[in-house]
């Protein structure tokens, strides 16, 4: 019933896996990923993988520590404790890098013996059977991001209807699913009331009971050097000029790789309180076109409360208000950094200017939202 979207079961992967081993990428991705070590380390590993489980501890484990080791000074975490043994969550989470928001967390998961998540990941990733190999192997769900209104719609009720079956099948399964549609580009971590409204469209009548079955628990993902910074104050830019950004195809790749390679300081994962009864119940007593509104600022509240501000943050807040810097040193080594950046664009004073706005916007926007 859900073939099209479910992620591909222990046979599905192991030929999925065995199609991508011949790949041309295989080569590069190993080397970056091990580095000194035979070059087909990783097609032959490919080669061999017995299942789903296998592949993640074998090749996705491995991976992303390596990523780890080169390319954060440490991954911490909080919140454990919210996780109840056989209970599986909605993982409403930030979004900030397309590929290892949702790494990290498997890799957390499976750090600490939790059982791994299923990923929502938007289909606009998926141009080519590679990329669909590697992706539904790694327990990634297919999301519709394009069509018709009638034709979104019978799509939200499938995905609404996969995602509450997983979360209550005989062996249930959490989904990490983004609070939006997409990454946040302008450092405004807010929840779509319309991502709320799909999750719902499959579940009963009464909103109470509905929402309660999801069991929606807020994350939080806080990056000390912003994935794809440049690219997204670049987008921000365009969208304020043009009125909206459209992708060059292979633009998602781009970002892809990017994130991965790029420096990205600490990062902290923040596992929140699920949602409660009692917060549901005060949302369901609300009228029907305000109780979405008041669950997404719940989700937010939670989700900023936990987030990780980290200097990059505060000095781009001071930056932006004139503020005398708190910390002098780090705000001149933080505004190279960005300046190093900036020097890659056109030699345009006034893009350079709007540029720079809008990435310290990006960093400034969770020291900020701390402030009012």
């Amino acid at each position: 019933m859900y073939d099209d979207i479910r992620p591909y079961n222990d046979a599905e992967t192991v030929a999925a896996l065995k199609r991508a081993s011949h790949n041309r990428l295989m080569e590069p991705i190993s080397a970056f990923l091990f580095p000194g070590k035979d070059p087909d380390i990783l097609c032959n590993t490919l080669n061999t993988i017995q299942g789903v489980d296998d592949f993640q501890t074998r090749v996705m484990y491995p991976a992303v520590r390596s990523i780890l080791g080169k390319t954060t000074k440490g991954l911490t975490y909080s919140g454990l404790e919210w996780f109840k043994r056989g209970q599986a969550y909605t993982l409403l989470s930030s979004h900030r890098d397309i590929v290892l928001d949702s790494a990290f967390i498997q890799y957390i998961f499976k750090d600490n013996e939790l059982p791994l998540s299923e990923i929502a990941v938007g289909d606009n990733l998926i141009y080519n059977q590679f990329v669909e190999d590697l992706m539904r192997s790694n327990r990634m769900i297919k999301v519709a991001r394009g069509g018709l209104p009638r034709e979104m719609y019978a799509f939200s009720r499938h995905l609404s209807s996969y995602i509450r079956m997983r979360l209550h099948d005989e062996e249930p399964a959490s989904i990490w699913i983004s609070q939006r549609n997409g990454r946040t580009k302008d450092g405004n971590d807010e929840t779509e009331q319309g991502l709320l409204k799909m999750l719902s469209v499959s579940g009963p009548d009464d909103f109470y009971e509905n929402i309660r079955a999801l069991s929606i628990m807020p994350v939080a993902i806080s990056y000390e050097y912003e994935s794809c910074g440049l690219k997204k104050a670049y987008e921000n830019y365009i969208t304020q000029m043009m009125g909206r950004y459209v992708k060059r195809p292979g633009e998602d790749l781009e970002s892809i790789v990017l994130g991965i390679m790029q420096q990205k300081g600490r990062v902290h994962v923040s596992f929140c309180q699920p949602l409660t009864d009692a917060e549901i119940a005060s949302c369901a007593a609300l009228d029907r076109n305000e109780r979405f509104r008041a669950l997404a600022r719940i989700v937010d509240g939670r989700i900023h409360q936990a987030w990780r501000i980290w200097p990059t943050n505060v000095a781009a807040a001071e930056l932006l208000r004139g503020d005398e810097p708190s910390d002098g040193d780090f705000t001149r080594q933080f505004e190279q950094y960005l300046q190093e950046d900036i020097d890659t664009l056109p030699r345009n004073p006034a893009l350079r200017r709007t540029i720079r706005e809008n990435l310290l916007k990006i960093y400034a926007a969770p020291a900020l939202r701390n402030d009012r």
